[in-house]
């Protein structure tokens, strides 16, 4: 069996849009030896190749895998919790989403929460709210969003959702490009 772990990292690497010194810091590696490991020049070691199928949002299994079978379910034990965002529950539903074209997360606000200020950026965002009512900043202007209702904008101006009610907020929140 020839494995080409090199040659696979780099076809992930470059799938992820990334270049080899983003691969090395979000691995804690260094850019030389993903050169070397890229062009067959070097071996890895376990716990090396984990940091980097990690921020590169492969598991090991799905790396060595033979099957070019792309996945379509995943379990809500594989959401990937995000801290430091403003909001007492951020799920990111789809492990190594930040890879895809989009990036769906669940997100969960106590009242007086709020995401972190989004400034303008390239791209959109959706949001379907699945319980309460939150409020979106666009700009200036706020947008009450209640239950079973959704919004849309493009990225191009300040945002910013909040709960400013008793209850907790829910919402499934779309990112296109993916911004984590």
């Amino acid at each position: 069996m020839d494995l080409k772990i090199g040659r696979k990292i780099k076809a992930l690497r470059l799938a992820s849009d990334l270049t080899q010194e983003e691969l090395a810091n979000r691995a804690q590696l260094t850019k030389g030896f993903i050169s070397q490991l890229e062009n067959e020049q070097s071996s890895i070691q376990i716990d090396s190749l984990a940091d980097i199928l990690e921020a590169l949002g492969v598991s090991l299994t799905e790396f060595f895998s033979d099957s070019n079978e792309i996945r379509v379910v995943f379990k809500p034990a594989e959401r990937v919790p995000v801290d430091g965002t403003g909001a007492s529950g951020f799920e990111l539903l789809i492990p190594g989403s930040t890879n895809n074209l989009m990036d769906p997360a669940l997100i969960r606000l106590q009242p007086g929460e709020k995401l972190e200020r989004w400034d303008p950026h390239p791209g959109e965002r959706f949001g379907y709210v699945l319980r309460g009512t939150a409020t979106l900043t666009l700009d200036r202007k706020a947008y009450r969003v209640p239950a079973r209702h959704c919004f849309y904008f493009k990225a191009d101006r300040p945002h910013q959702i909040m709960n400013k009610n008793n209850g907790v907020v829910s919402l499934l929140w779309v990112t296109s490009p993916p911004q984590m």
